[in-house]
């Protein structure tokens, strides 16, 4: 897996990478990979976009009405990781009341993860997967069905 900044094409978001203190930017370009294998590995999902929003590294489907954003960054004192997902989703709710339930939240918008812990890629894949396929879920609700909550567990 490449770490460096330089395979990122905007050169905002590589800015934004080259931001974050040297010793946070291999564990957020880890979970960068992640996003983008986790947009790869579905087809309902398409290409996403990479670009900058509230300043962070954010991923949002193209296609319209397919999911919605994904944002990396920090808490508020930069010990911890953030992956951000739109507070107004069930995404964080429905992660914490799953397979996620043991995990750091920062309310309804952040999974917080500690930089000098290994990231549960596997785990964190479930919300990501949730958010770039949040429209496409049955009913429009944004819902994760059960079984993805059980395969999370076993």
């Amino acid at each position: 897996m490449t770490l460096a900044t330089d395979i990122i094409a905007d050169p905002d978001v590589r800015a934004a990478f080259t931001a974050f203190p040297p010793e946070l930017q291999p564990p957020l370009l880890a979970l960068r990979n992640l996003v983008l294998e986790t947009a790869q590995s579905d087809p309902r999902i398409g290409a996403v976009r990479e670009t900058l929003k509230w300043g962070q590294p954010s991923w949002l489907p193209v296609r319209p009405r397919t999911g919605t954003t994904v944002r990396l960054g920090t808490d508020r004192t930069r010990q911890h990781l953030a992956l951000f997902f739109h507070c107004q989703t069930s995404v964080i709710r429905d992660f914490r009341a799953g397979p996620g339930q043991d995990m750091q939240f920062d309310g309804n918008r952040a999974i917080l993860l500690r930089p000098d812990a290994p990231l549960p890629l596997d785990l964190l894949r479930l919300p990501v997967l949730h958010a770039l396929t949040y429209h496409l879920k049955p009913g429009g609700t944004g819902k994760v069905p059960q079984s993805a909550h059980q395969t999370a567990s076993s």
